[in-house]
């Protein structure tokens, strides 16, 4: 491509171009092309690990814990500073609704940089167990926890700041260095946050490597590299399976973070408006182009004509609107592919019975940039793959329950088990239900699970390990028993 790079690599602490060339980002909402991000090549991988090794093996960048926090609240500020720009860019070139990059889409992210910075300083890093006599051998012993090493982290592309940053974060505070590959649709939210590191923080060159390329298959490298201690990916569950078989030829530790198909369940007590309102928000907003996003609504037979007319009328008021509008919630998907798989699953419905009470296709007037409508399809059974597969579009299946115990049959009649919400009168009612559901997070009534101090991650097919949170801090350590004869 004879275009300049707008966007460069981060290769052991210099920014540089592809050797691949440079290749383009794509507005989804207009199909305008924003630039072009640097390409990298199989080469370009290799120095990144080669970089990533070194500066684990030959600096103290894994053992200096204050250095660390301190450099963690710089990358925070450097994030902070850029902030008007990368709201822009965020919404440009992800497609995220404006009013997401005051939350999960940038500002939260950011700032929770903060709480791992805090954890690096308050951790236990050494536990002391005292002495004993094994084999009537006097020994004093202790337990220490030590970075990983080197960590792969292979990223998606709907909530880029989001997931880099929940990687970046506890694997750099944990004392790892790491090769960052982002999506190829998104290229430019992990190049600015290389730029930050590589001019507004102290850390030490080779300790983050950001290798944005079009090639979909680079980031596999990460997995079959013997440099490589650790790969934190998320995507879909397809993909998460490569990654462990891959993995498997190194026995390099992995942490999955992989596809959801979670329920909305609405017992018979709850308020049906309000929780049918709430479901219809959550499960479109960012064109439900989220993992963790409730898009079978689970709501009792005896109302379910309603419920969907509840739904659907929400959806409809909802619409798909330009992310640039604060009122938008629903935005563009991020592709045509993506596009084209999601009315592959509406055909599918439409096949297996379903019908559509509100959407079912592109929407009017829109004829560039990737639509799909909100829709609600109906008629399904939760073994139809509408209601069984994710889809990852503004698409969501509304199902009819026989009380409590056959809607958490039906929820849990899933692969999945990364998230689900349960919405009662009676809050006791729904805490019980909420604790039988086989997933990793639960909202009730509304509650709200995402931040810093909280494990997120999937039961089943939905994942292995968690992210954010101590739990997901110590994903990135190792653990060491020492004894000393006394």
């Amino acid at each position: 491509m004879s275009r300049t790079t707008d966007r460069l690599l981060l290769l052991d602490g210099r920014l540089v171009p592809g050797t691949g060339g440079a290749f383009e980002t794509i507005n989804p909402a207009t199909e305008e092309v924003l630039g072009t991000a640097a390409d990298a090549s199989a080469d370009d991988m290799d120095r990144a690990i080669a970089a990533a090794r070194r500066a684990f093996d030959e600096t103290g960048w894994a053992t200096d814990h204050a250095f660390r926090a301190r450099c963690l609240r710089q990358l925070r500020e450097g994030l902070r500073r850029r902030a008007d720009e990368l709201r822009e860019l965020t919404i440009k070139e992800v497609g995220a609704p404006r009013f997401l990059t005051f939350g999960a889409q940038l500002d939260a992210p950011v700032d929770d940089l903060g709480w791992f910075a805090d954890l690096v300083e308050g951790y236990a890093w050494e536990q002391d167990l005292g002495r004993a006599e094994p084999m009537g051998m006097p020994s004093h012993r202790r337990v220490v926890r030590e970075a990983v090493g080197v960590v792969g982290a292979i990223t998606p592309w709907n909530f880029p700041h989001q997931i880099n940053l929940a990687k970046l974060g506890p694997a750099l505070a944990a004392g790892n260095t790491v090769v960052l590959k982002p999506a190829p649709d998104t290229p430019w939210c992990a190049a600015v946050l290389g730029e930050v590191i590589a001019e507004d923080t102290d850390i030490p060159p080779g300790v983050v490597n950001v290798v944005t390329s079009s090639d979909h298959v680079l980031g596999a490298q990460l997995t079959q590299d013997p440099r490589v201690d650790l790969v934190s990916f998320t995507g879909s569950t397809a993909t998460g399976r490569s990654v462990m078989t891959s993995a498997a030829g190194t026995l390099k530790r992995v942490f999955l973070e992989l596809g959801g198909k979670s329920a909305f369940v609405v017992l018979d007590d709850a308020d049906l408006r309000a929780a049918c309102s709430y479901a219809a928000f959550a499960g479109v907003a960012h064109a439900g182009q989220g993992c963790a996003i409730t898009t079978r609504i689970l709501v009792p037979r005896e109302r379910h004509d309603e419920a969907v007319e509840t739904t659907a009328k929400a959806l409809a008021r909802l619409g798909a609107g330009d992310p640039q509008d604060d009122r938008t919630i629903c935005g563009p998907v991020i592709s045509a592919r993506q596009r084209e798989r999601i009315e592959g699953y509406l055909e599918l419905a439409a096949k297996d019975g379903g019908a559509f009470a509100c959407g079912g296709g592109r929407p009017e007037g829109r004829d560039k940039g990737f639509w799909i409508e909100p829709t609600l399809i109906t008629g399904l059974t939760n073994d139809s793959r509408a209601a069984r597969e994710e889809i990852f579009g503004p698409v969501l299946v509304i199902l009819p329950h026989d009380g409590d115990d056959d809607a958490v049959r039906i929820a849990n009649d899933s692969p999945y088990g990364l998230s689900g919400a349960v919405h009662a009168g009676d809050v006791e009612r729904a805490r019980a239900v909420a604790k039988r559901l086989r997933t990793g997070t639960v909202s009730v009534n509304g509650g709200v699970w995402y931040g810093a101090d909280v494990p997120f991650g999937g039961y089943k097919q939905s994942g292995i390990g968690r992210e954010m949170g101590v739990a997901g801090f110590e994903e990135y350590l190792e653990t060491k028993a020492i004894a000393e004869g006394v």
